[in-house]
């Protein structure tokens, strides 16, 4: 089993930076992507960005170079630092983490969400 913890959001004005982090624990075997999306009130939820196991990141186009995906392997833990913030990118922004856990039978791949934490941007 994989549990997912997000945290850093709040609340800040346009232009302004905020950092999130999201740690996995459990009896992980392996992560093979770690990833951040977002969903505003009456709209569908995006993927943000993402980094994959072997580091390579994507991001959405309206938040590519304000926003930077990052990791750290030793604390299972991905990052997305923000800058430049909008009103739009206003959300609640979930991590997706797609791991493998042992348990006692035998090796389980699955994903594994947050609960979210809540990033608002006032104009």
């Amino acid at each position: 089993q994989v549990q997912v913890a997000e945290s850093g959001g709040g609340l800040v004005q346009a232009g302004g930076s905020l950092k999130l982090s999201c740690a996995a624990s459990g009896n992980i075997f392996n992560i093979h992507a770690m990833d951040w999306y977002r969903q505003a009130p009456g709209k569908e939820r995006e993927l943000v960005a993402r980094i994959t196991s072997g580091g390579a990141t994507n991001y959405e186009d309206s938040v590519k170079g304000r926003f930077t995906i990052s990791r750290d392997n030793a604390k299972n833990t991905v990052y997305l630092q923000m800058v430049s913030l909008k009103p739009e990118d206003t959300a609640v922004y979930l991590c997706n983490v797609d791991a493998t856990w042992q348990s006692s039978i035998g090796g389980y791949r699955g994903s594994y969400w947050g609960q979210g934490t809540q990033v608002t941007v006032s104009s």
